[in-house]
């Protein structure tokens, strides 16, 4: 049983590191560097009623992931209101919407320094749905991964640039 618990252990060290390198290191600076590209108008621009503007995204990142990691993983009481993220018309500043995710991100890393191995099978409920402590960190990675990447799409299309999110890297390398 000790082994068991000591593999979920390294189990839960790895994905929990993960999880922080790929919201922390890739998604947050990509969302700076899809911001600092773009004027408020272009952070706010919806294409249609039916699309949603950066700045609206920026806000639904912040929501999900307080809702599903701050409150759902680390208990924090749920003050979501979710409608809000997509009702605002903006324009909210640029500064504003960064220091809001820096704000949530630094509660994230508090909530990752507590979990434990066996929170990963846990049940939570959020949004009425149960998941596991391990469903949840792979929904909220994989969820604010979708949406930095319409971001990336948005900033591409509006500026015609390169992210250059890999710059300097070979990525013609094959594994061995």
């Amino acid at each position: 049983m000790a082994k068991n618990s000591q593999n979920m252990g390294k189990v839960k060290d790895l994905l929990v590191a993960e999880v922080r390198r790929r919201l922390m290191e890739e998604g947050v600076p990509r969302i700076e560097k899809c911001l600092a590209e773009l004027s408020l108008d272009e952070v706010w621009y919806r294409p249609n009623e039916n699309s949603n503007s950066m700045g609206n995204l920026v806000l639904h990142l912040c929501g999900n992931v307080r809702q599903w990691l701050v409150s759902g993983l680390g208990g924090a009481k749920d003050t979501r209101q979710r409608s809000a993220e997509f009702s605002e018309k903006g324009p909210v500043p640029k500064d504003v919407l960064l220091e809001n995710l820096q704000q949530v991100m630094a509660e994230v890393d508090k909530v990752l320094d507590q979990v434990k191995g066996e929170d990963l099978t846990k049940t939570f409920e959020i949004q009425g749905f149960k998941e596991s402590g391990l469903s949840i960190l792979v929904h909220v990675v994989e969820h604010f991964s979708y949406h930095v990447g319409q971001m990336t799409y948005f900033v591409k299309w509006r500026k015609d640039i390169d992210t250059a999110y890999y710059g300097g890297l070979d990525l013609d390398v094959r594994s061995k």
